[in-house]
């Protein structure tokens, strides 16, 4: 199944120097299948569910901190998953129960911070979306829908 999640801009890493006005994400299962702007998008992939979020989609963050308290491992995840990251540093992620929920959520773990983030064509579908104010607004999991905002 395609979903395109388009939004008010679309920026292929966060300080991308030409972002897309009314530009969009198609997302096939796991991976980035294409990007541009929404209307081209439409015609090309015209069976595709479209998901549209106000602000900027751009790639999903990677969370270098420690993780939110919470009274399980799977919402301190969660937690992280609604600022619009799906990574996390290993050394945050230091319990055996973290380990494994980050793996059942395809939360990623890496051993240090990694490159900055970016959306590219049969990578990984990453994606977070941003309002004016700097909330999250929608986090997409290697393709999952994770978090809205309602």
């Amino acid at each position: 199944m395609l979903t395109i999640h388009a939004a008010d801009e679309l920026r292929h890493t966060w300080d991308d120097p030409a972002p897309v006005k009314d530009g969009a994400v198609v997302v096939e299962g796991a991976r980035v299948a294409a990007t541009g702007s929404l209307a081209d998008l439409q015609e090309r992939f015209p069976g595709a569910r479209v998901r549209r979020w106000p602000g900027v989609l751009g790639p999903a963050l990677v969370h270098e901190g420690s993780l939110p308290e919470a009274p399980t491992p799977r919402e301190r995840l969660h937690a992280v998953l609604k600022l619009g990251a799906v990574a996390v540093l290993e050394v945050y992620a230091d319990t055996p129960e973290l380990r494994s929920a980050a793996e059942r959520n395809d939360v990623v773990l890496l051993a240090s911070a990694a490159p900055r983030p970016a959306i590219l064509r049969t990578g990984r579908a990453d994606l977070a979306v941003f309002d004016e104010s700097g909330a999250c607004v929608a986090t997409v999991c290697a393709g999952r829908l994770v978090h809205r905002r309602r």
